[in-house]
Parts: structure tokens; C-alpha cells; sequence
């Protein structure tokens, strides 16, 4: 007890010299032992069934296919052809080709009569 005090750099227990410090760094960085993660203690054991039931996918099919039939209102041509039309976009790539009316094929504004009286005038056929 006699030599407690505080001894000279690098007389630590024996040791001397520079590597005496880094020595002493290590011991202190050694981890403490805590609690050991491979313990089964304080572990709740979760069933596999029920695991496989709560990731199974759930099929919706039936309660959409009510919704889709409950609502049935249609909306008027008209409207639905304007929101279409709000909804396009303005590049000519993006519009519908125009409906042209189609053309009748022309009749004739002469009759036979006139035909006649023609080809009698031309010709000189009586």
C-alpha cells in the first residue's frame, strides 16, 4: 500500500516502453459481454400456419364484381363525348379522324328525252 501513487510514464505494472499505451488502448476496447442474441429466453414462438394465412393473397374478385353491377347508370352520349374531347390532347396525333360525310354518286341532270334530242341535233339523225 505503501506505493499507490501515481508512478512515471511508461512503469505501469511492469511495462515499459511506447508499446505499453497501446496496450492499454486495447483492453479498454475489448466488447463486455451483454446479452447473448442466440437465446431462445423471452422468444415468442410464432405458428407457420399462421404466418402462411396472413401473407396468403385474399381474393377480391366477388366484392368488386357486386360493386362494378350495383352501379349501372350510364351517362349521356353527349357528355361522355365532351369529357373525351377535354381529355385529348391537342397534337394532331391525338385527334380522331374526321367522319366525312360520304358522296352520293351524282345522277345525271339530263333525262333520256334530252339524250335524244341531242344525239338527233349532232347527228342529224331524225
Amino acid at each position: 500500500a505503501a506505493g499507490r501513487g501515481k508512478a512515471p510514464p511508461g512503469l505501469q505494472r511492469g511495462r515499459a516502453g511506447p508499446g505499453a499505451a497501446r496496450a492499454a488502448r486495447r483492453r479498454k476496447r475489448a466488447p463486455e459481454p451483454g446479452r447473448n442474441k442466440a437465446t431462445v429466453k423471452g422468444r415468442v414462438v410464432k405458428s407457420a400456419i399462421e404466418e402462411y394465412h396472413k401473407k396468403k393473397p385474399v381474393n377480391h374478385m366477388r366484392e368488386n364484381l357486386q360493386y362494378m353491377l350495383k352501379g349501372r347508370l350510364v351517362a349521356d352520349k353527349a357528355i361522355t363525348e365532351q369529357v373525351l374531347a377535354q381529355n385529348r390532347g391537342r397534337k394532331s396525333k391525338d385527334q380522331p379522324p374526321e367522319k366525312r360525310e360520304k358522296k352520293k354518286p351524282e345522277g345525271t341532270v339530263f333525262t333520256e328525252e334530252d339524250f335524244r334530242k341531242f344525239e338527233r341535233e349532232y347527228f342529224g339523225i331524225p
